[in-house]
């Protein structure tokens, strides 16, 4: 069974201890970010463990000993891709009042800065974790759904700062879901089969104003902001 990520309680651990941990979580980091690295360039199935290993400057064995296999590999990389798009989302919209110009924010804020600046991430997310093991699904489907729903909770939150509702009962979580899987298309068309990330942030922006718009639209009062 492979080891769990290091990171237990550090106090009232030696020196020596404590230098061995802080080791054995700079190997993993090396591991993870190895292999992320050649999912993202030789794609899931052409990268072995040899490789990763040889990229992170470890023994074959010392890969096997934090992760079981590539998918176990490919699994933990994806919860951490998931948390950081979802920091760096949350982020801008809170920084802007949490309000429908925060909403806009956000969605700038994933094409220019999460497909932009972690390309690799966007890569392994929106095209490497596709079409694998049932366990690596199911990762995938949480990280989506938690995605979704940090949308809905901030359509909610925008309907309640600017004092609008949607027309619908089901128009927030219509647009919660479109917005994933209008985003995820337009990065994976784009970045990954167009190789235009030069262009991402204007063919982001137009994304964008196509979601706003469809909000505005679904506003009870038209006028809406």
């Amino acid at each position: 069974m492979a080891a769990k990520k290091p990171g237990s309680k550090k106090e009232h651990l030696s020196k020596s201890a404590l230098r061995r941990q802080r080791e054995r979580e700079q190997r993993y980091e090396t591991i993870l970010r190895a292999a992320e690295t050649l999912f993202a360039r030789e794609g899931f199935h052409k990268a072995s463990m040899e490789q990763i290993a040889d990229a992170a400057e470890v023994s074959v064995g010392a890969v096997y000993f934090y992760f079981k296999n590539k998918e176990d590999l490919l699994i933990r990389m994806t919860d951490e891709i998931g948390y950081t798009l979802r920091a760096i989302l949350g982020r801008e919209f809170k920084a802007h009042g949490a309000t429908l110009e925060g909403f806009k924010q956000a969605g700038y804020a994933f094409f220019e800065d999460f497909c932009i600046n972690y390309p690799a991430q966007a890569a392994i997310v929106f095209r490497e974790s596709v079409g694998k093991s049932a366990e690596v699904e199911a990762h995938r489907k949480a990280l989506f759904d938690k995605c979704t729903n940090d949308v809905l909770n901030a359509l909610n939150t925008v309907c309640e700062n600017q004092g609008v509702s949607f027309k619908g009962r089901f128009s927030a979580e219509v647009i919660a879901v479109s917005i994933m899987g209008i985003y995820e298309r337009v990065a994976y068309h784009y970045l990954l089969w167009q190789d235009k990330g030069e262009d991402l942030k204007d063919i982001g922006r137009d994304a964008v104003a196509f979601i706003v718009g469809g909000v505005n639209n679904l506003f009870e009062n038209a006028g809406a902001p």
